[in-house]
């Protein structure tokens, strides 16, 4: 107590310092950061925080983040829709809309098959996937999960249960080293990754 000198700075500090990559002493620094600033930016920025959390939802149909029934990558019209790009988590969707070198659309698992933290495939979202595969217009599906054991046990999983699919199955290029996830790419290559993707074999 005798450092903070105020229990609410002590409990903003302690509230802060729960988010990834934030020590204490950095918490300390924004929580005195916002409270020298007018009032309104305090608001602004906690309504911005409940509003995000309160009101964003999941895309019905690729499972992304959106902000209504359908994200807005799925209902943009100049979006080839035959083209499904299958990834583990929203970060990945953002890491690779920011290379701008994709124009189909996502389909998110919510994670990789991992049992040693006990996620089995009936954790994701692959009936969801094979689902979409039976009932839309696909031609490819992409398979953009992490260069890992987790990523590639995902894929085979994947690649099993698409049996029935007759449109193409492709995996990215090994342009992303063995075990980086696609988040930490660079945006070069992760976009040569998936311009040089390669059908999926095995």
């Amino acid at each position: 107590m005798a450092e903070y000198s105020s229990i609410l700075l002590e409990k903003a500090v302690d509230e802060l310092a729960k988010l990834p990559g934030i020590g204490k002493k950095t918490a300390l620094r924004l929580a005195l950061h916002l409270l020298g600033e007018e009032k309104m930016v305090t608001d602004s920025l906690s309504q911005s925080l409940l509003n995000m959390r309160n009101n964003i939802v999941l895309c019905k149909k690729c499972y992304n983040i959106s902000d209504s029934e359908h994200c807005s990558i799925c209902s943009n019209p100049k979006r080839d829709n035959e083209l499904l790009c299958v990834v583990a988590d929203m970060r990945d969707v953002m890491a690779i809309e920011r290379t701008g070198s994709f124009n189909g659309v996502y389909h998110v698992l919510g994670g990789v098959i991992d049992p040693i933290n006990g996620i089995s495939p009936n954790d994701l979202r692959i009936k969801e996937l094979v689902d979409r595969s039976i009932n839309e217009d696909i031609r490819e599906i992409i398979l953009a999960l992490p260069a890992t054991i987790e990523g590639d046990t995902t894929n085979y999983y994947i690649f099993k249960m698409l049996q029935h699919f007759q449109g193409q199955i492709t995996a990215i290029a090994k342009g992303i080293a063995v075990g980086d996830a696609l988040e930490f790419a660079d945006e070069v290559t992760l976009g040569r990754s998936i311009a040089n993707r390669m059908p999926f074999n095995r």
